[in-house]
């Protein structure tokens, strides 16, 4: 009995450091794959990008390896200052959701995505993350 407390112990252990490298404060403290912000869902990270007008959305799994965007589409509904305008995504290429609106581009600006068939919801405060830490590979150089 004694032995299965201890291996249940270790197991919850690391399911819990799991979970909280997955947090938001987190990722927004590593290197994001395109630039962007990088949020989780239970089956995804997505990653958004921001320029000019348009948004982009990266369809990656856990590992940040591309997935398929076929039969997605998302709502991304854009709140800056005082306004609030909706964002339809389609997809584009193969792992990626794109769309274009008249929003305002502001520091404080928030996106709260909104993805379909698998519902998955992610918030986004694309100008207010973290700096990034280097990569390994980047410090050595």
């Amino acid at each position: 009995m004694k032995l299965f407390k201890t291996t249940l112990f270790a197991v919850f252990l690391l399911m819990a450091g799991y979970a909280m490298a997955h947090t938001d404060e987190f990722l927004d403290t590593q290197k994001s794959p395109h630039g962007g912000q990088v949020r989780m869902t239970d089956t995804h990270h997505l990653e958004l990008v921001i320029k000019d007008k348009d948004i982009t959305v990266y369809v990656m799994n856990h590992g940040n390896e591309a997935q398929p965007s076929v039969g997605m589409t998302a709502t991304a509904t854009v709140l800056s200052g005082e306004t609030k305008v909706e964002v339809k995504l389609e997809p584009a290429e193969e792992n990626l959701l794109k769309g274009s609106g008249d929003f305002n581009i502001s520091d404080d600006m928030k996106v709260l995505l909104s993805v379909t068939p698998a519902p998955m919801t992610a918030r986004f405060a694309p100008f207010q993350k973290a700096e990034a830490t280097p990569a390994a590979e980047d410090v050595k150089k």
